[in-house]
């Protein structure tokens, strides 16, 4: 039985590569647990009196809320910082900053662009370091991911897990060294010119490897989502590259994600996931500008199938909260 004085006090989680296969399913496992707890009413105030600052260079409605509320449950608390209210790189260092905040706050959460910076937090700031998402990663995505794998299916390995769309985002890389990571055959099927990158593909098949995996990079959509028991995708165009819409749409509509792809699958069981917000309809401004501009009234999936039995994406969103108090939880904590 892991510990966490052992095996996590005091770490920080900047991305899945840094974990074991065993510490990796330990946090998913007490996610669950906690999960559970709250379900049922039990207090679980492991970080009862603790400070934790959560810093915000991008905004997020998930990520915020997840960390907020998981925060409380835990008996700590959270102080949100946005890109207004932090000065990283820009009238202060990181460095500096971090060595500021670590004096004051017991953990930090990153949510940005660059990966160096919630390296350079870890580093300097002496206290746990969470990465909320940063360009390159996004592990808090990753556990919430599995934990709903876990809950609909009862197990990781094996799994058959194909994600659909741009191959090269951080959502793609998390799901991509997580998945080969607890043994999953997990998949990317994107356009060739979307594929992961090669140091990524890499590191992928040597934790898969290990752990009894199997990577798969396809451009096919037949061979990408045969037998799969989850389809995943996200949006088209990542924050900061809206300029490149009329690219993305031309590249990744033949990976749409709709009914006759489910059906691909061959598999009545399957799930479809999606880290959120999705454009599967025009009922927000951003969904009418593109609509007004492409003439597209749903994008990387239909509204049939983000609205069909498949669909489990509100359990993934509900269960970021639950799996970033286990991070925080084992990392800050006092679990035994």
């Amino acid at each position: 039985m892991l510990t966490t004085k052992s095996k996590f006090f005091g770490k920080s989680f900047l991305a899945e590569k840094d974990f074991t296969k065993e510490e990796f399913v330990y946090l998913i496992d007490l996610a669950l647990k906690l999960k559970n707890e709250k379900k049922n009413g039990i207090l679980h105030r492991h970080l009862e009196g603790k400070n934790i600052a959560l810093l915000f260079e991008k905004p997020s409605t998930r990520t915020r809320c997840a960390f907020t509320v998981a925060c409380v449950d835990l008996g700590a608390h959270p102080e949100y910082l946005g890109k207004d209210d932090i000065q990283l790189g820009k009238k202060e260092s990181v460095e500096d900053t971090a060595k500021v905040l670590g004096r004051m706050f017991d953990g930090i959460e990153f949510r940005g662009y660059s990966h160096k910076t919630v390296e350079m937090l870890a580093e300097h700031s002496g206290v746990p370091v969470w990465n909320g998402l940063t360009e390159l990663w996004h592990p808090t995505q990753t556990l919430a991911d599995f934990l709903t794998v876990k809950e609909n299916f009862g197990h990781l390995e094996g799994i058959k897990f194909v994600y659909v769309g741009d191959g090269r985002n951080n959502v793609a890389n998390s799901l991509l060294v997580g998945g080969a990571l607890v043994g999953m055959d997990i998949r990317i099927c994107s356009p060739e010119s979307l594929f992961p990158a090669s140091e990524i593909i890499e590191l992928a098949q040597g934790l898969a490897e290990k752990s009894g995996g199997r990577v798969t990079i396809t451009s096919s959509v037949d061979e990408g989502v045969n037998d799969a028991d989850v389809i995943y995708t996200d949006v088209w165009v990542s924050m900061g590259e809206e300029e490149k819409f009329a690219e993305r749409i031309e590249l990744l509509t033949p990976y749409q994600v709709k009914m006759e792809m489910i059906k691909k699958t061959g598999n009545d069981n399957m799930i479809f996931l999606h880290c959120l917000p999705a454009f599967h309809d025009i009922e927000t401004r951003y969904g009418k500008d593109i609509f007004a501009k492409y003439g597209l009234t749903e994008m990387e999936v239909t509204d049939e199938v983000f609205r069909s039995t498949h669909s489990k994406v509100f359990d993934q969103a509900e269960n970021r909260m639950h799996t970033i108090k286990a991070v925080m939880a084992t990392t800050l904590g006092n679990l035994e």
